[in-house]
């Protein structure tokens, strides 16, 4: 369940950004800075670590402020393939920052959370959750939704309606990132490490995506059904196949893709729309 809500956070914050017309590829990379971040600060500052995952995602959010006044100025697949180099450089910085960082190796905490307690850790990533759904909910009914909507529309259209289309794509683009880096600092808390390999992984890109897009995407419910169905499948394919367990996975997600475009919650409300017309 830990795993699965983690995922589903992450799998949210991407959606939302997706709402503008924008897919990033550099979910890792928040992630894996919120993680670093957080540990770091336990470690070497005596941050109380709730403090510190809120100020890992504080951290991710920051970076993504500073890197998003850039990055921000390119459109689609532009901005993708740099979300994705720049979830790389920050791997490699890590990497050859040993003396900060522990290099290569990674930095082990003396203790995982709540010392391991399983039904603490499970309510820690159930709030970071909870947390992502309100934030998507919010942007679902106010303002932000139809702004966000309009830019990803047309952008022009957009900007001669008087949106400040660089102003929301920059708040968006943060507290997303803010989110992943929560969710990356809650992770690394919970296992009590931290690596360039583990808590950069393009699992933890990949596999987000492939469940908003199997939910359905530009809602909040579709990568919840999404992150829940595939996280529960992958966790049973692991113990049943554990060398072929992603080969099936990723013909699991190939297949609804194909015979649900629209996501899993997309194609139910366009059938029960036209039975309720009918």
């Amino acid at each position: 369940m830990d795993i699965i809500l983690i995922y589903l956070a992450l799998a949210l914050s991407w959606d939302m950004l997706v709402r503008s017309g924008h897919i990033s590829f550099g979910i890792a990379g928040l992630f894996g800075v919120g993680g670093y971040a957080a540990v770091l600060l336990h470690l070497n500052a005596g941050v109380n670590p709730i403090f510190s995952i809120v100020l890992g995602g504080l951290a991710a959010g920051f970076l993504a402020w500073l890197v998003g006044m850039a990055v921000l100025q390119l459109r689609g697949m532009y901005f993708a393939i740099v979300t994705l180099a720049l979830a790389e450089i920050f791997r490699v910085i890590i990497r050859n920052l040993p003396d900060l960082t522990g290099g290569p190796e990674g930095t082990v905490l003396p203790s995982a959370i709540f010392a391991g307690n399983s039904t603490k850790t499970y309510w820690l990533v159930l709030t970071v959750a909870v947390v992502s759904v309100i934030a998507s909910e919010i942007f679902r009914r106010t303002r932000i939704h139809f702004a966000l909507t309009s830019i990803r529309n047309d952008e022009i259209v957009a900007k001669s309606s008087g949106i400040d289309v660089f102003k929301y794509l920059v708040f968006i683009f943060v507290i997303t990132s803010a989110i992943q880096g929560i969710t990356g600092g809650a992770y690394a808390h919970i296992y009590g490490f931290v690596s360039p390999e583990g808590s950069f992984s393009l699992d933890f890109t990949l596999l987000p995506i492939a469940m908003a897009l199997l939910g359905g995407m530009h809602s909040t419910w579709g990568p919840v059904v999404g992150a829940v169905l595939l996280g529960v499948v992958s966790e049973f394919l692991k113990l049943k196949i554990p060398y072929g367990h992603l080969m099936v996975y990723g013909l699991i997600i190939v297949i609804a893709i194909l015979f649900f475009p629209q996501g899993i919650v997309g194609t139910l409300g366009q059938k029960l729309k036209k039975t309720h017309n009918a």
